[in-house]
């Protein structure tokens, strides 16, 4: 089945991430592959087949999809074990690849076995955070390694696209976002918002409605349009409660957390904790939340320009950021905010966004705030100054068209 799926579907390598998981094939590890609906994980484990069968053509692979229908009779452990194991070939290297795997009941049963066993290398992807890092860290501890897929990077969207690096197409890739799919729907608005609504629906009917058991499914919605709305503002109890309120809820605030944590579990949006970077350590109240593609975050409220392109901004960032790999917080220095601070094998990045430096007193706020930070790690100021690129004080300006390319170290 896998080689008539590869034959018909072409697919655009993402070295991104194939290059992280390619060291471990062979290795004696269970491969994750996680990440949002339609990020492009299906097309990764295509790559990664595709590559084992350049390096060995005997290889047996065994495909199972959760999306097709010749898989869906594959509902449990039971079942799953039995079939992998009436494929396997005793005179081949075998290699295990499943697809949305947390569809199968108890699938981390059949993998410790089969991973126990020694009898195939295994692949597996998800879009479910807390179903595959509970069952996985459970039954699998120090067995397997997650690999974290996202939308497309703006690098990746000019590669899909074949565009330029230019200020019209770092607004279109503002507007549009990441999907990969974009690349056979094109970048005409209306069709990209059209596919976008759909995906957003199936997200949150099927991977939070359903999988959680969500009854009050307009309250969900309406907390989704309030996030939109709110992109890079902290999100604390107090402006919980005044939401609450306008929207005349009995809903407690209590209840709006747990309904966070499925979107997050779904991997549709990310939560960005504060971090006190005089004191090293995280506050445990006061967050803000990104959106995995900017795209979904637009088909929800629309963009206007005028209004959310500093949200949108620092969302663009932030995205850049987990993509390369960073672990990043909002950045707290007694009453000063640094919009994000990364940090990735021992070093440390600071960003502000800001849409344009107007005046002085701006300038001296946006630069200001990282001038105070005492070390000697990268800072960066990214705008949408067409013209003002250049260093202030050994800090960086950069227009953002500019700094969603960069890779840093």
């Amino acid at each position: 089945m896998i080689d008539e799926i590869l034959k018909a579907r072409a697919f655009i390598p993402r070295p991104l991430y194939t290059e992280k998981i390619k060291p471990f094939i062979d290795k004696e590890i269970i491969k994750v592959i996680t990440g949002q609906r339609r990020v492009g994980k299906s097309y990764i484990l295509f790559q990664l087949i595709k590559d084992i069968r350049e390096a060995n053509p005997s290889a047996n692979i065994i495909y199972i999809s959760k999306e097709l229908q010749p898989h869906q009779h594959i509902t449990d452990d039971g079942i799953f074990y039995q079939y992998v194991k009436d494929l396997l070939k005793p005179d081949a290297k075998n290699y295990l690849f499943v697809d949305e795997i947390q569809e199968i009941k108890d699938f981390e049963k059949t993998l410790r076995s089969l991973l126990a066993e020694n009898c195939c290398d295994i692949f597996c992807s998800g879009s479910n955070a807390n179903m595959l890092s509970g069952e996985l860290a459970t039954f699998l501890a120090g067995r397997y390694i997650e690999f974290k897929v996202h939308s497309l990077g703006y690098e990746e969207f000019m590669r899909f696209l074949s565009l330029e690096n230019s200020v019209q197409t770092l607004n279109k890739y503002l507007t549009i976002g990441g999907m990969p799919y974009m690349h056979v729907i094109g970048t005409e608005e209306f069709a990209a918002f059209e596919y976008l609504r759909n995906v957003y629906s199936t997200i949150l009917l099927k991977d939070v409605v359903a999988r959680e058991n969500i009854r009050n499914v307009t309250f969900l919605e309406n907390l989704v349009e309030f996030l939109a709305d709110n992109v890079g503002n902290l999100f604390s109890a107090n402006n919980i409660a005044k939401y609450l309120k306008s929207q005349y809820s009995t809903v407690s605030t209590q209840a709006v957390l747990n309904y966070l944590k499925p979107l997050s579990n779904a991997y549709f949006v990310h939560k960005v904790q504060r971090y006190d970077i005089s004191g090293l350590k995280i506050f445990e109240v006061g967050e803000k939340y990104y959106f995995e593609d900017l795209g979904l975050r637009n088909c929800i409220r629309g963009f206007d320009t005028r209004k959310d392109i500093h949200k949108v901004m620092e969302n663009a960032v932030y995205l850049h950021l987990v993509q390369l790999g960073y672990k990043v917080y909002v950045g707290q220095q007694a009453s000063t905010e640094i919009d994000f601070v990364a940090e990735k094998d021992g070093q440390t990045v600071y960003v502000q966004v800001c849409y344009m430096l107007y005046d002085e007193s701006t300038i001296q706020r946006e630069f200001g705030n990282l001038l105070k930070i005492d070390d000697n790690y990268p800072k960066y100021v990214v705008t949408m100054d067409e013209y003002s690129a250049g260093s202030y004080s050994g800090i960086l300006q950069l227009h953002l068209k500019d700094f969603l390319m960069k890779r840093f170290f």
